[in-house]
């Protein structure tokens, strides 16, 4: 089976621990696109915030494609059409807001410019989340009057020991109507149901005339886990979650020794 289509995600994947695509994976990843293959980026990250790598990597030349979100939305990035779109039901965002309050973390979500909007005490998560994505956080009084536009997902921010029980407690309230999940140990995203990584590529990869089977996934963290179960190869990084390298099919070397090159190398450039 040739495999035609890589799907990255970003931090501990694509960059390294610099929040840096090194020069090595940005060639590899020209050779592979220049050979007629697709190549697709997939963030917990807003749109906005993966714009930079899809330039570096040159979505736009090589017509590539954008998954942001999660999941939630998939965009053809030389256009800049919007694909795929889906946002959480309103009705929950008062509530889970009201249990954030009351446990005590913080909680976040994009405004149509995706930036970074809470009601809660600003914390060292939420300004990480705002540096990486280069994005200003505007904080609020009224974040639920605030927010009356429709939103992909919501994030809440807090110190593992706290958002571990209440990952649980959050499932269990809200199963089958709200995707719910920790994506790094300090961020539990708040998600529309059937929205993930792989259920984007889901929607993505049929209307591109390709399988599950052609595709390659890559990832270091939870939020990967779903897409590299899906994928004909799922390729954990070296420094990824343990859950993560037990879902894999393959593990790579970490994201600071360029681990996606020997990957590109193998299963794209000499296939």
């Amino acid at each position: 089976m040739r495999h035609k289509i890589l799907v990255l995600d970003i931090d501990g994947t694509l960059t390294n621990s610099n929040k840096e695509v090194t020069p090595a994976t940005k060639n590899a990843l020209y050779a592979m696109q220049a050979a007629g293959n697709t190549l697709v980026i997939a963030s917990g990250r807003p749109t906005a915030g993966i714009e930079p790598i899809a330039e570096e990597c040159r979505l736009g030349q090589y017509g590539g494609y954008v998954i942001s979100y999660n999941g939630a939305r998939i965009v053809r990035y030389s256009t800049g059409e919007i694909i795929y779109n889906h946002t959480l039901p309103q009705q929950f965002i008062p509530q889970i807001y009201e249990i954030a309050k009351e446990k005590g973390v913080g909680m976040i979500t994009y405004d149509p410019q995706d930036n970074v909007i809470t009601g809660t005490r600003v914390d060292k998560y939420m300004e990480l989340e705002a540096r990486i994505n280069r994005r200003e956080i505007f904080q609020t009084e009224n974040f639920i009057d605030a927010i009356r536009f429709p939103v992909n997902k919501c994030l809440i921010s807090g110190e593992p020991e706290v958002l571990a029980p209440l990952t649980e407690e959050l499932k269990k309230r809200y199963y089958g109507v709200l995707n719910i999940y920790r994506s790094e140990p300090f961020f539990l995203e708040i998600m529309p149901p059937l929205v993930d990584k792989a259920h984007a590529l889901e929607r993505l990869l049929p209307s591109l005339g390709l399988t599950s089977e052609e595709c390659i996934c890559c990832g270091d963290g939870y939020n990967d886990i779903t897409m590299l179960q899906y994928a004909g190869i799922g390729v954990a990084m070296e420094n990824a979650q343990r859950e993560v390298k037990e879902a894999a099919d393959v593990i790579t070397i970490s994201n600071d020794e360029d681990g996606l090159v020997p990957v590109i190398v193998t299963y794209f450039l000499n296939e």
